[in-house]
């Protein structure tokens, strides 16, 4: 389970932090993260396989709760990085970053029958937005003043929307329509706005190496030009 994979490698941090690879934390998150037949997959995690394969990088790779999977990647003087990653300006300074992976479309949704009658980030501000523990669009939100309503875990929210708990839901646009197809919910939740859009990185801890950090990044685009990445994208775009 991953919460006893988490707690003993919470325990053992100060050992693992002297091995000469790195701790890769990600979340459950189609199409980018996901189990796939008992198997760790997709497009990202492929991506970051390929990369780690072609600079002869050891890691071990662990899937766990966004805000568990972050935490280890910030511990002080830990070889950690985590995946998939918003870039943005509160958080460039504390990571080392690699990418961009793939790229994210942040979407608000809402109620199939219902007019929200959003054009602009203004028409927001009069409504209640869910969203999850120590996701990035949380934060964004929060920022910025608007009504937000936070969740401990994603899963929860399309049923609060439902339900009539929140107006609107925010999320990534893959992410929020698989989970919505996996509830069964898909022709009651319906894309409203598209508010952001950015690129999502493997964001790595101050103490990995900047030569390894050099090294991972010409990795990554090396794969940009011959092709894997497109290959890659296209796979996962059938999912």
């Amino acid at each position: 389970m991953p919460g006893i994979r988490y707690l003993a490698l919470f325990c053992l941090w100060p050992a693992y932090t002297q091995a000469s690879g790195l701790l890769l934390t990600t979340e459950d998150s189609p199409p980018a993260q996901m189990m796939r037949e008992g198997v760790l997959a997709g497009r990202s995690v492929d991506k970051v396989r390929e990369i780690m394969r072609r600079t002869g990088t050891q890691y071990d790779m662990q899937l766990l709760p966004w805000a568990r999977a972050y935490e280890l990647a910030l511990r002080p003087g830990a070889l950690a990085c985590v995946f998939s990653t918003t870039r943005n300006v509160q958080r460039e300074g504390q990571f080392k970053w690699v990418g961009p992976l793939t790229k994210s479309d942040w979407v608000l949704f809402g109620q199939a029958g219902r007019d929200y009658g959003i054009k602009s980030l203004a028409d927001v501000r009069r409504y209640v937005v869910g969203t999850y523990n120590a996701d990035v669009r949380d934060a964004w939100l929060k920022e910025r003043g608007f009504r937000v309503d936070t969740a401990p875990q994603d899963e929860m929210n399309p049923r609060k929307l439902m339900a009539g708990r929140i107006d609107l839901w925010a999320n990534d646009a893959d992410v929020g329509r698989i989970l919505l197809q996996n509830q069964g919910l898909e022709t009651e939740i319906r894309p409203v706005y598209t508010f952001h859009s950015l690129g999502l990185y493997l964001a790595c801890n101050p103490a990995v190496p900047d030569g390894l950090i050099s090294r991972l990044q010409i990795a990554y685009d090396d794969m940009a030009r011959d092709g894997f990445n497109r290959r890659i994208d296209s796979e996962y775009d059938k999912y």
